[in-house]
């Protein structure tokens, strides 16, 4: 099941239209037990404010730190945490899932 928030869509809109530069990050995949379904989302700004969720709380730091590299370089990347991934680990993803998220820049 996918699961857009129309609410992080409208924000990331908003701070585009301020001027601000933006990043979207989706949850387009997921395995086994994982905290948001596919289509969840994460609008991160260059300063790093952020609304949404694509992981419950767990990655989202790592989300925003990445999405400030995204929003740099303009270059969008995928992101999988999961429990075989130490990383994951680290940011607390032991949920026993793994999680892709897709990570673009807003123009």
């Amino acid at each position: 099941m996918t699961s857009v928030d129309m609410s992080v869509l409208q924000q990331a809109s908003t701070w585009a239209d301020e001027g601000r530069q933006v990043a979207l990050a989706t949850v387009v995949q997921t395995w086994g037990s994982a905290p948001q379904s596919v289509g969840a989302q994460l609008a991160i700004d260059a300063d790093g404010n952020f609304v949404g969720s694509v992981s419950g709380g767990c990655v989202e730091g790592t989300v925003v730190t990445e999405a400030g590299d995204v929003i740099a370089s303009g270059r969008p990347k995928t992101l999988e945490f999961g429990v075989s991934n130490e990383t994951a680990w680290e940011v607390g993803l032991a949920c026993g899932g793994t999680i892709r998220i897709f990570v673009e820049k807003v123009n």
